[in-house]
C-alpha cells in the first residue's frame, strides 16, 4: 500500500486475464494492470494521478512483480514489495 493505493496479486490458474497482472484499489475503485503496463480493466474510474503513481511503482519493481507472479503460479509464498515513497 502506498499513497492510499492497495496493490494485490492473486494466484490465478486459468484466470480470466491469462497474463501476469496486478489488482489495485483506491477509494473503492479498482484497476487491473498487466505487468507490461497494459490496463486490462477499470481505467475509466480509477483516478488518473493514482494510475500514474501505480505505473511508476510497477516500472521500478518490475522484476519483483515478475518474480512474485512466478512464485504464486507455482503455489509458493510471495514476498512483499516496498511501497512508493
Amino acid at each position: 500500500m502506498f499513497f492510499g493505493i492497495i496493490v494485490r496479486m492473486y494466484r490465478e490458474q486459468g484466470g480470466k486475464h491469462n497474463m501476469p497482472h496486478i489488482h489495485a484499489e483506491y477509494s473503492g475503485e479498482e484497476v487491473v494492470v498487466a505487468l507490461d503496463g497494459t490496463v486490462l480493466e477499470g481505467e475509466k474510474n480509477f483516478p488518473r494521478n493514482k494510475l500514474k503513481m501505480l505505473e511508476v511503482w510497477m516500472d521500478i519493481h518490475h522484476e519483483d512483480l515478475e518474480a512474485n507472479w512466478k512464485l504464486l503460479s507455482n503455489g509458493e509464498q510471495f514476498f512483499r514489495i516496498d511501497p512508493l515513497k
